[in-house]
């Protein structure tokens, strides 16, 4: 088990159930995205291999959570003239939400979901797209925030 060597805890990686517990959400949250009316053109329409697509994506994911990974695209390139819009994140957002939640424990499930919300931000970004603003964000940013207060980190 790989540990994270400042506090000797489970990186989130081995908490999600390493390479295998990625390939379990993975599959379900695309499966879910291949068939969404408003998301699942735009994927269906990039991607020809879906195999050789989750094996990069969980790639990148397990780099992001701490595990190994040989990952070394250029995530926010592929998504430049996709004519993607704030509706898409949220959609996008809304799937990943529901597969983390149904998949994982509820910590790992919301570090996997703040971190989404943290590369859909950048992401919008960069790709000058104008931020969705819903209940649904609020609601986990307030949660963010009383996680801090409750650990004694005022921010």
């Amino acid at each position: 088990m790989a540990v994270n060597e400042t506090n000797l805890q489970p990186s989130l990686y081995e908490r999600l159930g390493g390479r295998d517990g990625l390939a379990r959400l993975l599959n379900h949250f695309y499966s879910d995205v291949r068939q969404h009316a408003l998301i699942g053109p735009i994927f269906n329409r990039q991607i020809d291999d879906w195999p050789k697509h989750l094996e990069k994506i969980g790639s990148f994911w397990a780099r992001l959570s701490g595990g190994p990974s040989g990952y070394s695209g250029q995530m926010p390139m592929k998504h430049l003239n996709l004519g993607i819009e704030a509706r898409h994140f949220g959609a996008w957002l809304q799937l990943w939400t529901f597969n983390c939640r149904s998949h994982f424990k509820e910590t790992e499930a919301e570090e996997m979901i703040c971190m989404a919300q943290e590369i859909g931000r950048r992401l919008k970004s960069i790709l000058g797209v104008e931020p969705l603003r819903d209940n649904f964000l609020d609601s986990n940013i307030n949660l963010l925030k009383s996680n801090f207060r409750v650990h004694g980190k005022e921010n």
